[in-house]
């Protein structure tokens, strides 16, 4: 067993008026479960590769189950230790306690919304009689009933087109795979057999009969990291069994598919169908539904580009598209003759990053400026109809609805800004507030401001930064600098209740646009894919440094996070430049890059990272960088606290436990090396507010901490 005392003594600035620096020694003992070495070792283009705890992938054996249980016990009995760890909950919880609803919307003969009272672990459906009053809304559907402490999440809602009936799907314990229930909606019964097995996956419905659906065969071995890679699209109709859903595409060995989303027009005449291979890149089929026996039709028959139908009139298709259009454009073509020499021009691509919606007989356009949007409405003849003018710079959502709506909703945020509704009138123009959150928080306070640094190369990255007004740039603020960099998505400014609270206590919140990303278009995604990887790195290397030269912080107060290939992001960054920060926040990540694909539907990340077996040149490019493989003995490495979730089956949790082993067996000097992995939660999606607290409490007490603070640096924070 591994022991380890850590001896923090550092000067802690208590940040109030003229006060005296002060010294702070704290300890607490560590002792590090015995994680077992086996000589496992496999062969990669003639080199030998160790992986000497490949056993922690198992996740259904004991022995990896009790490796969990140690951890986890070291892990909290560390966090006990930290004395602010109890008020940072009790903080977050006041913060985080206020009412937050949803915008209403049309189903039926009822108006629905989703609230949430504060604190509740999931968020609960109302509704009302369409035209009514919404302060007679009733509570339609309570996911917090589903189980006691609400590791059972709704995840989609689907209505029929008469709003009678809903199909609906639920998580348990934060797994990708899911159950579809469905409900008749005046009674609120259960009137099927649940469907089971279902994983990535849209509930599409045609008429009032029957919707689709995707998911894959129940894979051999572990449901939670056996590797699942055929998708499949099936037809449910009412009133039959599961077993007796119509195969509508996919299947095939000879055309494997990772995911196949179907979708319905609105006026039932099309069905949809967009086969991918990876999370980029789709091929498009259509099916005329109004007549029996029809053919698919393809559209798009490769998948070299992103392209969807986004509405119709009658057989005119309109469609999003970047084939040709890095940033995106809008086409229309005949469902006749629908393929891409047919196509002509609706809405021409711009220098800026198109994101479309349609609703009450409009289309609008959201462009991304430097991350921040801008709306502007054109009607079905693409005729400009006004530029939409925003509450203030940020980043909005919304403006979709039915075509006959002719009131839409929309959403404001930025970092210190918290979300509010907008009620849009899409003849007029008018928008106005609909709901506003009375929150703890005085957003006056705070100010976000956009800088633009170099990277490595040259290439100029935007990065936001958000604090306190007057904040003194003295070098020594507690900084957390966040990121993502891939897949093509986009971070735009958006609020976030722990974020605040880390902002009242004197924080820094710093997240750059990385290459890698979607905020400049489809080239901007490339440059930070495959052996580019290493862009989206250095990106965030030099916004860390630009925090630095610019005395918002110092490397010892300075944390970097992220989540997912987030997560990787910060594990790549903490082996490449284990001097540059003080805390190390890898949640959920992607962390063995040789291995990544042979887990779940990992094999769909090829577009961005590559896999090891597509060339010597790949594999070399990703063990150079793949945290699991770059760990070395002699080096001290930031203080870190690995995050995953047992049940996280989009990236299976042995990434983060083959990634703490080896940073718990190489580590040198006194940091902490610590995970924590929460029980019945997966990658994030419908964890429970209590869980989502209790991290984030856990996390910004672990930083803290190892920053050097012995106490808030905010004594004077609200309970």
């Amino acid at each position: 067993m591994k022991k380890i005392t850590l001896c923090l003594i550092t000067a802690i600035t208590i940040m109030s008026c003229n006060e005296e620096k002060k010294q702070a020694e704290t300890s607490i003992e560590l002792n590090y479960p015995e994680t077992k070495k086996v000589d496992t070792a496999y062969t990669h283009f003639g080199e030998t590769v160790k992986d000497p705890y490949r056993w922690l992938e198992d996740d259904r054996s004991k022995e990896t189950g009790d490796w969990v249980k140690a951890q986890n016990q070291t892990t909290f009995g560390y966090l006990e230790n930290i004395p602010y760890r109890k008020e940072l909950k009790e903080r977050l919880e006041v913060l985080w306690n206020y009412e937050k609803i949803g915008a209403p919307f049309n189903e039926g003969d009822y108006t629905y919304f989703y609230k949430n009272d504060g604190l509740q672990n999931q968020y609960v459906i109302y509704r009302y009689k369409k035209g009514g009053d919404p302060a007679s809304a009733e509570v339609f559907l309570d996911p917090n009933k589903f189980k006691e402490d609400g590791t059972i999440s709704l995840g989609q809602t689907s209505f029929s087109k008469d709003g009678k009936t809903l199909a609906y799907s639920i998580s348990e314990g934060g797994s990708d795979w899911r159950k579809i229930m469905v409900m008749n909606t005046e009674t609120k019964e259960i009137i099927e057999d649940t469907l089971v097995d279902i994983k990535f996956s849209g509930i599409s419905w045609y008429k009032n009969e029957g919707f689709y659906y995707s998911s894959y065969d129940k894979p051999e071995g572990s449901e939670l990291s056996a590797k699942t890679d055929q998708h499949k699209v099936y037809y449910h109709k009412l009133g039959t069994s599961q077993k007796e859903d119509k195969l509508i595409y996919g299947g095939t060995p000879e055309e494997k598919h990772r995911y196949i989303y179907a979708n319905v027009t609105e006026d039932d005449n099309y069905l949809l169908l967009s086969p991918r291979v990876s999370t980029s890149g789709n091929k498009l089929y259509l099916k005329d539904l109004t007549k029996p026996n029809s053919p698919l039709v393809a559209i798009v028959d490769h998948t070299d580009s992103d392209t969807q139908v986004i509405d119709n009139i009658g057989s005119k298709l309109y469609l999003v598209t970047n084939l040709d259009a890095p940033n995106q454009k809008i086409v229309t073509v005949d469902a006749k003759n629908p393929t891409p020499e047919n196509w002509k021009e609706f809405i021409a691509e711009t220098e800026y990053v198109l994101t479309a919606s349609k609703g009450g007989g409009y289309f609008f356009t959201e462009y991304m400026v430097d991350a921040i949007s801008k709306v502007s409405q054109y009607d079905y003849e693409g005729k400009l109809i006004r530029e939409i003018e925003l509450p203030g710079l940020g980043n909005v959502g919304g403006f979709a609805g039915k075509k006959e709506e002719k009131t839409l909703y929309y959403s404001f945020t930025n970092y210190n800004t918290p979300s509010s509704i907008y009620k849009y009138d899409v003849e007029t123009g008018n928008s106005e507030l609909y709901w506003k959150p009375s929150i703890d928080f005085n957003s006056d306070a705070y100010e976000s401001n956009q800088v633009f640094y170099n990277s490595k190369d040259g290439t100029k990255v935007p990065m936001i930064i958000t604090h306190k007004k007057g904040l003194e740039l003295n070098g020594k603020n507690p900084t957390i600098l966040y990121g993502y960099g891939g897949f093509n998505i986009s971070l735009n400014p958006s609020f976030s209740t722990a974020n605040a609270v880390w902002m009242e206590q004197g924080g820094v919140y710093a997240v750059p646009n990385l290459r890698g990303g979607g905020e400049y278009g489809k080239e901007w995604h490339k440059a930070g894919t495959q052996m580019q990887k290493q862009n989206v790195f250095d990106d965030f290397i030099a916004a860390a440094e630009y925090l630095i030269d610019n005395k918002y912080t110092d490397s010892k107060h300075l944390a970097i996070s992220g989540r997912s290939n987030g997560g990787l992001l910060v594990g790549a960054t903490m082996t490449q430049r284990p001097d540059l920060m003080q805390v190390a926040l890898p949640g959920v990540g992607v962390l063995d890059m040789l291995r990544y694909h042979t887990f779940t539907a990992g094999a769909g990340w090829a577009y961005d990272y590559g896999t090891a077996e597509d060339s010597k040149e790949m594999f070399e490019y990703l063990k150079a960088y793949s945290p699991v493989h770059n760990v070395k003995e002699g080096v001290q490495y930031p203080a870190t606290m690995v995050t995953t979730g047992d049940h996280d089956d989009r990236v299976v949790p042995a990434h983060s436990f083959k990634f703490a082993a080896e940073l718990q067996d190489k580590q040198t000097g006194s940091n902490p090396t610590l995970i924590r992995i929460e029980t019945d939660a997966g990658h994030g999606a419908g964890t429970p507010v209590s869980k989502i607290l209790e991290q984030h409490a856990d996390t910004f007490g672990f930083t803290l901490y190892n920053m050097g603070f012995e106490e808030l640096p905010n004594k004077e924070i609200k309970k």
